[in-house]
């Protein structure tokens, strides 16, 4: 680092530099090191390393490493977890008690009742024979190879954040509908929680709570899934056509009449589009929340990783898909039921 050595000292920081050196006996690195740069005379722009914190380091001592960067992250996170957890626990323990009812549910109610209350729901929401003859072939599959109570468990994991994220993201996105400063303010938040790789949503939450507890796994899937559910209510109510909303106000609507009886209605195929890819995206952060306790197929999918057990992770992956396409089938088709109800009212105004 004899390019960052010349750096220093022709702007005269040596002293600072040096006033932070540690004194001590030099390792056998360290005297070949100094040795090399003591031989070479040219120090060429061109030679130059990256000015990254442990190159600048190896020049000026009290530049920091990156080591003490990340540490110094760590350290700051564990002296406010405390105050964190004392804060977020009160508020997130209903997503607890939640999950742990579902759960309940599923291991005390006898499994032809949860077929039969599922195949009744999924008949109620699309009306068509087709998807529940689909869905009750799958929950036969997944009963014939004795991954019906696994798949349930998914389900209702999915079901409770699925409805936990349309309960908060319909809100969200409607008020960012309504202000533009809630929008700047909320779309680089989202940006985040978009791009965000899925393992980073659980490395703080780690901290926070006991793996044991439900609310682990659930705040990472509502924090990954919420995205779109806010995204497309936020962008279906800013589509709706202006001249609909001056109709609504010459009709002496106020702002709550327009918005539940206009503006809604209209923005409904966007909203369920949005609720479509939440369930999406619950679904794919339930496997990885397997890591944390969160039981269901995803276990499954573990157990084969970590046992080298390829015919268990292979049946349960593939399971996961017969679960996505399940939902993703229903959910469009109740989507489209609702269309074709809302296109005749619409015809009538």
């Amino acid at each position: 680092m004899a390019f960052y050595d010349s750096l220093f000292d022709g702007l005269g920081l040596r002293n600072w530099c040096d006033a932070s050196e540690t004194k001590g006996p030099m390792s056998m690195a360290e005297l070949l090191k100094k040795s090399k740069e003591a031989g070479s005379a040219d120090h060429s722009i061109l030679d130059a390393p990256f000015p990254s914190l442990d190159a600048l380091h190896d020049a000026c001592q009290a530049v920091p490493r990156t080591r003490e960067l990340t540490s110094g992250i760590e350290n700051g996170f564990l002296y406010i977890r405390v105050a964190l957890k004392t804060v977020l626990d009160p508020l997130t323990q209903p997503l607890s008690w939640i999950l742990d009812f579902s759960l309940w549910v599923v291991e005390v109610v006898p499994w032809w009742a949860l077929v039969g209350a599922l195949l009744l729901i999924v008949y109620v929401a699309s009306r068509s024979w087709k998807i529940l003859a689909f869905v009750a072939s799958v929950l036969f599959l997944f009963g014939f190879i004795d991954h019906l109570h696994h798949a349930l468990q998914t389900m209702v994991i999915v079901f409770s954040c699925t409805l936990i994220c349309i309960a908060t993201g319909i809100p969200i996105g409607i008020v960012m509908s309504k202000s533009k400063r809630m929008e700047r303010l909320t779309i680089p938040v989202l940006d985040m929680l978009q791009t965000l790789p899925s393992f980073v949503y659980l490395i703080p939450l780690i901290f926070l709570f006991s793996v044991t507890e439900s609310k682990l796994y659930g705040i990472a899937i509502i924090l990954y899934a919420i995205v779109p559910v806010i995204r497309l209510t936020n962008l279906g109510i800013r589509m709706v056509d202006g001249s609909v909303g001056e109709a609504a106000d010459a009709f002496g609507m106020d702002r709550w009449q327009k918005l539940f009886k206009v503006e809604m209605p209209l923005a409904l195929p966007s909203i369920m589009a949005g609720v479509n890819q939440t369930i999406m995206m619950s679904l794919s952060m339930v496997v990885i929340a397997s890591l944390v306790s969160a039981p269901g197929l995803g276990v499954l999918v573990l157990r084969g990783i970590n046992n080298l057990e390829l015919g268990v992770g292979l049946i349960a992956g593939f399971g996961i898909v017969l679960l996505a396409i399940m939902f993703d089938r229903v959910s469009k088709a109740s989507m489209a039921r609702i269309n074709s109800t809302l296109q005749p009212r619409e015809r009538g105004h």
